[in-house]
């Protein structure tokens, strides 16, 4: 009930400016009031008026002032000023609130890493500084706090990502009545000893590697597919649409060296050697053929005449000659065997393939 029963919030900003606030609509709620403050100890000082209101729904709830000194004397008043409803004598260095820390840097040796400030002008005794950081697997932060104004940690695993951020704290008691410490210094991301824009951006050499197998077995994988694939689609083209042999590998010399020219090749090639297979023939497929070469001399038939001939040398010159008119001269409309091919000859008929 007396005139310190009123609850107010006092914050001394790094020693520069005065915040005085209370909650207005609770305390006063029929009456906007007014404020008064004055820096020393004596009798005699002049108050001053609040030339900077804080405002709660239009009522005043706080006065905002630069500071002056050490000690301060507040004053509550109604809105005409000529009563005094709440007053108040206290220290205003027991109520600061450190600034941010400044120029704050990170060195890393290893898996351990020292974050260092600026030391601020006045009072560095009554500071400490925190640090805090988290990787990006962790949900609560961890702590540390050192002497201003440098803080070490270790531990850091080098394939993480951590956030790191900082704040100046005020010692209670010795220095402060209420607890209060700064903002935090802008978050921060490192790993192994490099900065980062965020560590949602953080692939590890680990992952890149995973990605670069995994994408070359990709590749491998669907490259065997593709030539099982292509071997079964040619047995298959194979099978429905058989190859068609060239003649010409079986009579390469007549095509490249005679152009074609069946007579001429037959010139050339007068004294090669033909002869039968008989030896991979069963004896009686033999006795067969030599019975139908009997039949075939005795007939009296025209029709296409197959022999069976050998070209020795010298020695058979008169069969070679005798071999060679047959070939060259056919019967009129005959079909003429030749090296797998039937060829239907006239008389007047020049062949040539």
């Amino acid at each position: 009930g007396g005139k310190d029963a009123i609850n107010i919030t006092i914050i001394n900003f790094n020693n520069e400016k005065m915040q005085i606030t209370w909650a207005a609509r609770e305390l006063f709620p029929n009456e906007n009031v007014s404020f008064f403050y004055t820096f020393g100890e004596g009798k005699n000082n002049v108050w001053k008026p609040c030339a900077t209101y804080l405002l709660e729904q239009d009522y005043n709830s706080g006065c905002l002032f630069k500071t002056e000194g050490p000690t301060l004397a507040i004053s509550i008043k109604n809105s005409k000023g000529s009563k005094d409803i709440f007053s108040k004598r206290l220290k205003a260095d027991f109520y600061i609130k450190p600034s941010p820390p400044e120029n704050v840097t990170f060195f890393w040796e290893e898996d351990t890493v020292t974050v260092s400030c600026n030391k601020p002008e006045r009072n560095a005794r009554c500071l400490r500084l925190e640090l805090q950081y988290k990787s990006k697997f962790d949900k609560e932060w961890q702590s540390r706090v050192s002497k201003c104004c440098s803080v070490g940690e270790q531990g850091f695993d080098p394939r993480k990502c951590y956030s790191f951020r900082v704040r100046l704290r005020r010692l209670v008691p010795y220095c402060n009545v209420v607890e209060y410490s700064s903002d935090w210094e802008a978050e921060t991301f490192w790993m192994n000893g490099t900065s980062l824009d965020s560590c949602d951006d953080d692939v590890t050499p680990q992952s890149k590697t995973v990605i670069v197998l995994s994408c070359s077995l990709a590749v491998l994988l669907m490259m065997l597919i593709l030539l099982i694939l292509l071997c079964k689609w040619q047995r298959v083209q194979m099978s429905l649409l058989p190859a068609i042999p060239d003649p010409k590998y079986p009579l390469a010399d007549l095509f490249n060296d005679h152009n074609g020219n069946l007579q001429e090749w037959l010139d050339k090639n007068n004294h090669v050697v033909w002869q039968t297979k008989l030896e991979y023939e069963e004896p009686e497929s033999i006795t067969e053929a030599e019975s139908q070469q009997e039949d075939g001399k005795n007939s009296d038939t025209q029709g296409p005449l197959e022999k069976i001939f050998t070209y020795s040398g010298a020695s058979e010159n008169n069969h070679s000659k005798a071999a060679e008119i047959a070939c060259l001269i056919p019967a009129s409309n005959t079909t003429a065997p030749f090296a797998g091919f039937h060829i239907l000859m006239n008389d007047d008929m020049y062949v040539t393939l």
